[in-house]
């Protein structure tokens, strides 16, 4: 396969400099996002003696293989996927990979960050290059060693033999290959001859995480290290006035207390900070300690003052303001097809409504933690971040120092969802480091990260449809969030395309509650929104309410329209495939079914929920899912990650909840916020539609269809519709709980 274009041609130049640089054998690749797993080796791999080309791979003398991992893993599984893409190619035993988490290196990985499902996607075609590209220099170094032509040769499981039956291992020509030119033709391998990806394989740091070794930011301890804890306003719109450190300076651990928010004021005036920072103008507090029970403990010792410094904002007044951003003028056209007003003044019916979604904590396990420690001569930074370039760069930018001084080392992470994309707690860690002149690390509490944001934005939708003789004909969608609209690909997913007359307008409040990117931002309720909405227009119709969507994906099939970012013809595959497996329509008595789907992230998924009542209360037995991912590289991973998404997309849907009263949290913990229970976890069923088409995301695509496909039951059992999330907010008022 030859370079197409001139990054692959800088790519293959690079590779060629590197190898001959280092004097080992370099198999190296610009990722994209790139990883290679950590699999249990038949030996001691720290006695194996390597031949270390550069940061991507080095292989042994006894042919093992071991992988640095630029990216984040965040539980998204690319730790295990994205090795196996190498090894696919490569042709290495799988049983000797090993991985090794990667550190920060602009120079040498691209889009090194873990965000919007896009890491296999993005890393596919550059990863199985980058296999093949190593095989083949293996191949034609042995092909030297026995004087015959490298066509003649071939290699697998980490062997290579030619026509006469020779065989060398890779180990065994490594060093040799190095001195090789770097081939310009490299032949994939088709498909259906893929002997690693597709097959079932084990998180390669499944080990780890269950025996307790370390591994996650809260983890990472350096000789010297002290802990601090950080208290922050109380309420959103509040500044620190004064405050009183002497009885948390009694407490046994406490070194110091100081106060930090000086940097972070000179970040934000200088117009610099990208969209990571996240940090208030307020001073904070900061108590230095010898361990984290000490931090925690002196923390709640502190007597401080808090003053007003912006509008102390309730959950009662954002409704009011959202609505009023609904029915104002002020909307920013998003997509328009066709004439809307026209369709609406010809209607035989129009419908119209509302949805409400309130603000979300992200909720990670792991609480935000990290570890800095700021000398003259550099900044080191280690713990768990999704953005660890974009990071690196404020901090540096922040304590005024060049980049190529700060060093940052990824751990890996006990959720992310979004939340980890911000950068404010490396930030703080940095400043504290900075003020105190040692190693520090910084460890929030379950309260700190629940009541101090980032939150996933308040939203309401208005959604109105026309229906002219039997047809939809025009649909309007209206958008009103606080602090964040929908970013630009989503008014070009369904129904786009599928209405004539079709326009997406948004509008946005600007609060001082902190939001940021939520598990699928915006999709987890929009599909929700949308999905409810057209099984209630369905029933308008009087029509199969999964008959609708496949009529109307029949207007976008074979469509030109450029901006339409969905595929018709592979969500209409997805949708009949779940409607198959789960015997749409014909099930038990008792058994009550609710249809949703969503294309999100490059990927087409269609759920089915179903409920039985029990005390007049719907309970969710088991949801049904269909997924085209395209190439589906770990099966295991995949189940995993949508199973995940759906029990998360039901959860939240009906049970999470977080309201303001006075700029303060309603929640500070899981006594009192609500998530779902693990004996109210159904059965998730997965079905991945087979083709050949590149992989795409699976990280959030089954989130946002599993709210829609639980309303939509629920309605089919009690015929009664959902509006809003929490759904248990109004099945309550229903009085179903008996």
């Amino acid at each position: 396969m030859k370079p197409q274009n001139k990054n692959n041609l800088s790519r293959r130049n690079f590779l060629k400099t590197s190898i001959l640089a280092s004097g080992g054998m370099l198999i190296g690749f610009n990722l994209i996002t790139a990883c290679k797993p950590e699999a249990v080796m038949p030996v001691d791999i720290k006695k194996l003696n390597f031949n270390d080309f550069n940061a991507f791979i080095k292989i042994s003398d006894e042919g093992y293989v071991t992988i640095f991992s630029p990216n984040p893993e965040i539980g998204q599984g690319i730790k295990t996927s994205m090795p196996m893409i190498i090894a696919e190619e490569l042709d290495v035993d799988w049983n000797k990979v090993n991985v090794v988490q990667g550190a920060l290196d602009s120079n040498n990985f691209k889009r090194q960050m873990a965000g919007g499902s896009q890491s296999i996607r993005f890393g596919w075609n550059a990863l199985r290059e980058t296999g093949a590209t190593a095989k083949q220099m293996l191949i034609n170094a042995a092909a030297v060693k026995w004087n015959v032509a490298a066509s003649t040769c071939k290699a697998s499981k980490g062997i290579i033999i030619n026509k006469n039956g020779d065989k060398l291992s890779y180990g065994e020509v490594a060093k040799d290959a190095a001195l090789l030119e770097v081939p310009e033709d490299v032949h994939l391998k088709k498909i259906k001859d893929f002997t690693i990806i597709g097959q079932e394989i084990v998180n390669v740091d499944i080990d780890k995480i269950i025996t307790g070794e370390p591994l996650f930011g809260l983890d990472y301890k350096s000789e010297g290290m002290l802990y601090a804890s950080v208290l922050r306003p109380p309420s959103f719109g509040q500044k620190l006035e004064s405050f009183d450190a002497t009885e948390a300076k009694k407490v046994t651990g406490v070194i110091d207390v100081i106060t930090i928010g000086e940097k972070a004021r000179n970040q934000i005036r200088s117009g610099k900070s990208n969209w990571t920072f996240k940090l208030s103008n307020t001073d904070k507090i900061v108590v230095i300690a010898t361990n984290t029970w000490a931090a925690f403990k002196g923390k709640k010792a502190l007597s401080a003052i808090w003053v007003t410094d912006t509008k102390l904002e309730s959950t009662e007044d954002h409704d009011k303001i959202l609505t009023k951003v609904l029915d104002g003028e002020k909307q920013k056209v998003r997509r328009e097809d066709g004439d809307i007003q026209k369709a609406f003044l010809k209607a035989d019916r129009i419908i119209e409504k509302t949805y409400n979604s309130p603000f979300l904590p992200h909720n990670c396990m792991e609480p935000m933690n990290f570890y800095a420690n700021v000398t003259p001569e550099k900044v080191h930074l280690v713990g768990p971040i999704q953005t660890p370039k974009l990071t690196a760069s404020i901090v540096a930018d922040m304590l005024g120092y060049d980049v190529d001084k700060v060093t940052l080392e990824m751990t890996r992470m006990g959720g992310g969802f979004g939340r980890r994309l911000y950068g404010d707690f490396v930030y703080e860690a940095a400043e504290i480091s900075n003020a105190i002149k040692k190693p520090v690390k910084l460890i929030s509490s379950r309260e700190d990260d629940m009541t101090t944001g980032i939150y996933r934005p308040a939203i309401k939708y208005r959604i109105k449809a026309s229906i002219k003789d039997g047809k939809v004909t025009g649909y309007h969608l209206k958008e009103a969030a606080i602090n964040g609209n929908m970013y630009g690909l989503l008014p070009n997913f369904f129904p786009a395309g599928c209405i004539p007359n079709y326009k997406v307008e948004s509008a946005n409040y600007r609060g001082n509650i902190t939001t940021g990117a939520w598990r699928a931002p915006y999709t987890n309720f929009l599909a929700f929104a949308e999905q409810s909405f057209f099984d209630e227009l369905a029933s308008e119709l009087n029509i199969d309410t999964i008959q609708l969507r496949l009529d109307l994906l029949q207007n976008v099939k074979g469509s030109t329209d450029k901006r339409i970012q969905y595929s018709g013809q592979r969500m209409e595959d997805t949708i009949k495939l779940v409607r198959e497996k789960a015997n749409w329509g014909k099930t038990e008595p008792g058994v009550y079914q609710g249809f949703s789907a969503y294309y999100s992230h490059n990927t087409h998924v269609a759920e089915i929920a179903e409920i039985e009542l029990k005390d007049g209360f719907p309970v969710i037995k088991k949801v049904i899912v269909a997924v085209d991912c395209g190439v589906v590289v770990n099966p295991t991973g995949a189940r995993n990650q949508v199973e995940g998404g759906v029990i998360d997309g039901i959860g939240h849907a009906m049970y999470a909840d977080l309201s303001f009263k006075d700029g303060k949290p309603s929640h500070k913990n899981f006594n009192t916020y609500r998530l779902i229970r693990m004996q109210e976890t159904p059965k998730v069923e997965v079905h991945f539609v087979e083709n050949e088409l590149s992989p795409t995301g699976l990280g959030e695509p089954g989130l946002p269809p599993a709210g829609g496909a639980v309303a939509n039951a629920i309605n089919a059992a009690l015929g009664k519709r959902m509006y809003s999330q929490p759904f248990i907010k109004e099945l309550k008022k229903s009085r179903v709980l008996g």
